[in-house]
């Protein structure tokens, strides 16, 4: 009998203590399935270069449209291309490059080299050109449709401001942002992101970056050009 009571009581406190180990244990799982779904934190140099990627994505909607322009004017839509030159001037013009590279990146820059202060001039002319032709492409797509006059030279314009960029953009991503990069520590970095972020939500309220993908993601949408399988080429021919 007393064994019996002896067992019953044994049995009693580790069903009692039950409770305590497995909250021992699922206390750090918890804790590693919040570090997982935890978003990771962007890098200052990483969110130079995914703004780059909507910028190129605005070209490529430009370059998309050069052969319309050419072989049937009336069949472009121009607040398509209106949107298309508000999301550069605001995101690309306005904020990416005047307020994070023109006021972090280019005066760091100056200082390390004659070669990379002949860039910042360079790269600086280019932003101020851009300027010029998105104030162009503003106003010839500014209206109910592209007129006749000016579907050959916004189609000229397209291609010089396509290769312009490209390159822009080709340079800063393998040799400005690279070196710019090794001004600073790890530590510095993380605040330069975090003075990133702050100029950015500033500017647009929010995650600047979300909403200018959402916007170019929307006008490939409405040209057609969403499904990126289709730009695959064929095979080349045999040699």
């Amino acid at each position: 009998m007393n064994t019996d009571c002896t067992r019953r009581n044994l049995l009693h406190q580790s069903l009692l203590a039950a409770p305590v180990i497995f909250s021992s244990i699922s206390a750090p799982t918890a804790l590693l399935t919040e570090a997982a779904t935890k978003e990771p934190e962007v890098t200052a140099t990483e969110d130079l270069m995914r703004e780059h990627g909507v910028i190129r994505r605005a070209l490529l909607v430009y370059a998309e449209c050069i052969p319309r322009l050419r072989q049937s004017p009336a069949s472009v839509d121009p607040a398509t291309l209106h949107r298309t030159a508000q999301l550069f001037r605001h995101f690309g013009e306005d904020y990416h490059e005047k307020m994070l590279e023109e006021q972090h990146i280019f005066p760091t820059i100056r200082k390390m080299n004659s070669d990379l202060a002949h860039y910042a001039d360079t790269l600086i002319a280019q932003h101020a050109r851009g300027r010029e032709i998105t104030d162009y492409i503003l106003a010839v797509t500014n209206g109910t449709k592209i007129a006749a006059a000016h579907a050959e030279p916004l189609a000229h314009v397209f291609e010089g401001f396509a290769r312009m960029y490209e390159n822009h953009a080709a340079r800063e991503d393998t040799i400005i942002f690279p070196a710019w990069k090794k001004n600073f520590t790890d530590k510095q970095l993380d605040e330069l992101s975090d003075e990133f972020e702050e100029i950015e939500h500033h500017m647009f309220g929010k995650d600047g970056f979300e909403d200018a993908e959402k916007t170019i993601s929307g006008i490939e949408g409405s040209l057609g050009l969403a499904d990126l399988g289709q730009f695959t080429p064929p095979l080349p021919p045999k040699a």
